[in-house]
């Protein structure tokens, strides 16, 4: 298949070298400042093989000249949609890098889009591919765990001045949101998804305390309540002093509970239960970074999907519903009051002023 990157910055590097683990024909990249595509390829250590295709400051060009089978999406969160529609309305399959949009209407949009085009459309919520949590699912799965409890996701990581400084979409409510959007969605996402996915309540708070050069909050947390009466909370933060401490995520059931921790879900600190095949705990798999290792899978799952006509892993579905929930968060916040899910219409820039 041929591939096509749109967007190189921070994260770009995981998407280039997942396309060449997985034998894709790299065609092209994109982006408004080709320094940010010499960055990326040195950060992949690919300048010797790439450094020499076409490059673009404009992606619909870029599609119209270049023609790709497949693109992923790496832009800034803001661009996010537009960039997916106009790659979908050319029956280009898209894989789009989290959040897949910041309003619900514009995910939507691409969910009636790529049911119109005949494309298939993921989401890069690349964590649900870490050992521990596909392990924390097939238990699930499984009913070890028995009837869910509840459960919590805590992600404290450290983003500083300087993070903010490289780009000036960072941080701002229509272009990014806050560290519930951006760093935590990727924990909303796993907590979601491993309870029972049907959202019904959602109570949250949100504050920004140390980074008052931001529009966004820093850090978030909420109360979330299930359809089949689980409950949970998120607790979301970026104010960690200099590194990024923790990302963990429980879950309790009546036979049993897990905790994934390390600094991503990528670890198995806690796995009790009498029903299991094999006990876990002390599972490590080790990450270079908080992104984690998942890309690789998460690509080769996507261009299974392309090639057999099935649906992603992570589907369009899937990035709606961690969208919504953060947006459901929000809402709540700035309302001061528990919002009701399934919500229709909400955006992040709906949140401007907020602090």
């Amino acid at each position: 298949m041929k591939y096509a990157l749109i967007g190189c910055g921070r994260v770009a590097p995981h998407h280039l070298k997942a396309a060449r683990a997985n034998g894709f024909e790299i065609i092209a990249f994109c982006d408004s400042d080709f320094t940010h595509i010499d960055d990326m390829l040195e950060r992949a250590q690919a300048v010797d093989l790439f450094a020499d295709l076409p490059r673009y400051a404009d992606w619909c060009e870029m599609l119209d000249t270049e023609q790709p089978d497949l693109v992923s999406i790496a832009l800034p969160s803001g661009l996010h949609a537009r960039a997916a529609l106009d790659c979908i309305r050319r029956g280009v399959h898209t894989l789009i890098e989290k959040p897949m949009a910041m309003s619900l209407q514009d995910a939507d949009a691409i969910i009636a889009a790529a049911e119109e085009y005949k494309v298939t459309v993921g989401v890069c919520h690349q964590n649900r591919f870490n050992i521990a949590v596909q392990e924390m699912r097939k238990a699930i799965d499984a009913g070890w765990l028995g009837q869910l409890s509840h459960g919590a996701v805590t992600v404290r990581w450290s983003r500083g001045k300087g993070y903010y400084d490289q780009a000036d979409w960072r941080g701002k409510w229509e272009s990014d949101g806050g560290t519930l959007m951006n760093q935590c969605i990727h924990g909303i996402d796993l907590l979601r998804w491993m309870l029972g996915d049907e959202l019904v309540e959602v109570f949250g708070f949100t504050e920004r305390r140390q980074h008052p050069y931001i529009e966004a909050e820093d850090v978030g947390v909420a109360v979330l309540k299930f359809a089949n009466g689980a409950v949970a909370t998120v607790e979301g933060t970026v104010n960690c002093t200099d590194i990024d401490l923790e990302e963990h995520l429980s879950v309790f059931g009546s036979e049993g509970m897990i905790k994934l921790g390390g600094t991503s879900a990528n670890t198995v600190d806690v796995w009790q239960m009498p029903h299991s095949e094999s006990d876990l705990s002390g599972l490590i798999e080790h990450t270079a970074n908080v992104y984690g290792n998942g890309h690789t899978s998460l690509f080769k799952d996507f261009a299974n999907a392309v090639q057999n006509g099935t649906k992603p892993y992570v589907d369009a579905i899937a990035g709606r519903n961690a969208l919504e929930t953060v947006l459901a968060v929000y809402k709540s916040a700035a309302e001061g009051r528990p919002v009701r899910l399934p919500l229709k219409e909400c955006a992040s820039a709906d949140f401007k002023g907020r602090f």
